[in-house]
């Protein structure tokens, strides 16, 4: 038997030293193991001789890890999982969680282990899996999660890349997990508000199908026997509401109408789809919103506080500021917003101030320019930034409420003249006739 002299990470992830005394190096080496040691050095000792063996172990140690790699990935294949690993408001909350386990001390590697036995979701635990084997082998967190871009986007790396830099992971995860919260409670009012317009309008359709299938041609049959019994012919709005009813009755008995229309709205929708896609057609559409009355202020808002609020958070981490600059104008969906922002990165990399340019860009708001102004003259832009989006977020919060207050009387307007022009066309001819008989 003999001693060997060994360097390794236990299972919490702390590096640890000792002696261990086995019959042979293989067997020190699985002893180590088995405890759920990742051995980094492994010397044995022998009345005073000591063969470092170090660079054959740290060939086996790579081996381990590799293997332990391709079972994380054999399970991987046996497992089925659909759809999307987590959505976002599960990575805010894994987010959050890694913050928490971080600030309570434990070591990054060993927070990981902490969250892969705790995950539930197959697809999200293989990812953690990963993550954790990454970090095992000794390379960064931020590398691991560069591996996984479709849930763990630019912003977000760039984040932990910069944490990890000034030592304080765990207080950027916290800003990190702070953002993806307002930002998931901002995008969930504006989806809210969306609701009552689309049933309103569903309800709309359903309505105006049902009375053009069923009930018009009921009326009709009775328009044409009292034309046949001597009676003049059909008011103007009475045949039109007629000849759509004709339309639509058409399309639903007949297969071949059936399947020309389905194809044509088919192809519309892909039309639209592609051309919404094009450069020329997303400059085209985002124009239009921007110039619809309130929808373009409500536009306006969104994008300046989804880029005040990711400029301030990755300034405050620690992001250059061009980087920062870079990430920041990516996430804004509007195309016109993003040329604007474009051009005052180019202009901040050849040395301006971040004030002078956006001054220059009429799409932007004025009052934005003057509190960055404010920012940079007192050293404090990250502050003020994330202060600027606290304020769009409130404006947010107003537009929304003061475009549902719009929207819902005009869509009982509109549908009470839809409905209200199909009755009265409807009883158009029985008034004729009603007068008719008087006369």
């Amino acid at each position: 038997m003999a001693k060997f002299k060994y360097s390794a990470i236990d299972p919490e992830g702390n590096q640890k030293t000792g002696r261990v005394t086995a019959g042979s190096e293989e067997e020190a080496q699985e002893k180590l193991e088995t405890q759920g040691y990742f051995v980094q050095e492994l010397a044995v000792e022998t009345r005073g001789a000591k063969a470092n063996r170090t660079k054959d172990i740290q060939r086996r140690s790579k081996e381990f890890a590799e293997d332990a790699g391709e079972k994380v990935g054999r399970k991987k294949k046996n497992r089925l999982s659909f759809g999307k690993a987590i959505n976002k408001e599960g990575l805010t909350t894994f987010t959050r969680q890694m913050a928490t386990l971080l600030n309570a001390g434990l070591p990054l590697l060993r927070s990981l282990e902490v969250m892969v036995r705790q995950q539930k979701n197959p697809a999200f635990k293989d990812i953690l899996e990963s993550l954790a084997e990454n970090v095992r082998s000794g390379n960064s967190f931020s590398d691991g999660l560069e591996m996984h871009p479709k849930l763990f986007d630019n912003l977000y790396v760039n984040m932990v890349r910069a944490g990890e830099a000034g030592g304080v992971l765990e207080v950027v995860l916290d800003r990190l997990a702070s953002f993806m919260e307002k930002a998931e409670k901002t995008r969930k009012k504006v989806q809210s508000a969306m609701v009552y317009p689309i049933v309103v309008i569903f309800v709309a359709v359903l309505v105006v199908t049902v009375l053009m299938v069923f009930v018009v041609p009921q009326f009709q049959s009775m328009f044409e026997d009292m034309a046949e019994d001597g009676g003049s012919g059909m008011p103007l709005p009475t045949q039109i509401i007629i000849n759509i009813s004709d339309i639509i009755k058409t399309v639903f008995t007949n297969p071949l109408a059936f399947m020309g229309t389905a194809g044509l709205v088919t192809g519309s929708i892909i039309g639209y789809r592609l051309f919404a896609k094009s450069e020329m057609g997303k400059s085209f559409l985002h124009l239009i919103t921007m110039n619809i009355p309130k929808v373009g202020s409500m536009i306006q808002l969104v994008s300046m506080g989804r880029f005040t609020r990711t400029f301030g958070t990755l300034m405050d981490s620690g992001v250059p500021i061009l980087q920062a600059m870079t990430i920041s104008t990516d996430i804004i969906n509007n195309v016109h917003y993003r040329k604007a922002l474009g051009r005052v990165h180019d202009c901040v990399r050849d040395g301006e101030s971040v004030t002078a340019p956006m001054q220059r860009e009429t799409i932007f708001p004025v009052m934005l320019a003057s509190m960055v102004e404010v920012g940079e003259e007192t050293g404090q832009l990250p502050e003020m930034l994330n202060q600027i989006a606290d304020n769009y977020d409130e404006d947010i919060d107003n537009a929304v409420s003061a475009i549902t207050s719009i929207i819902e009387p005009v869509l009982i307007v509109f549908l009470a003249v839809v409905v209200g022009f199909i009755v009265i066309a409807l009883f158009l001819p029985i008034i004729g006739i009603m007068q008719n008989m008087g006369g």
